[in-house]
């Protein structure tokens, strides 16, 4: 990969079809304390659907789901561990979070 483009928008290819990809997936790196392991597999399962385009999954699909999920995962837990602190907090939290400080 050569590098990110110079904005936040996915250019278009040829076809003209690429758009902004997985915008609803949060952002892990910073949260106080450490993402958990729950919220990288949250973060890991909800690429994977959209990337897939399977949002259920089924005997046919669950196989190569599971282990693409846990590649991901995989992967983003050694990302998280190799990058610098970030100087900002990411902007929201994570899904998991938000359910656990709504009131009940």
């Amino acid at each position: 990969m050569r590098g990110w483009p110079s904005s936040r928008r996915s250019r278009a290819t040829a076809a003209g079809n690429v758009s902004v990809m997985c915008r609803n997936i949060t952002t892990l790196r910073g949260l106080q304390p450490q993402a958990t392991p729950e919220e990288i597999e949250a973060a890991a399962r909800q690429y994977v659907r959209k990337v897939s385009g399977v949002q259920a999954v089924s005997g046919r699909t669950e196989a190569a789901v599971d282990q693409a999920i846990r590649k991901v995962a995989e992967a983003t837990t050694e990302l998280l561990a190799g990058l610098p602190p970030r100087q900002q907090p990411p902007p929201t939290l994570p899904p998991l979070r938000r359910l656990a400080a709504k009131p009940r």
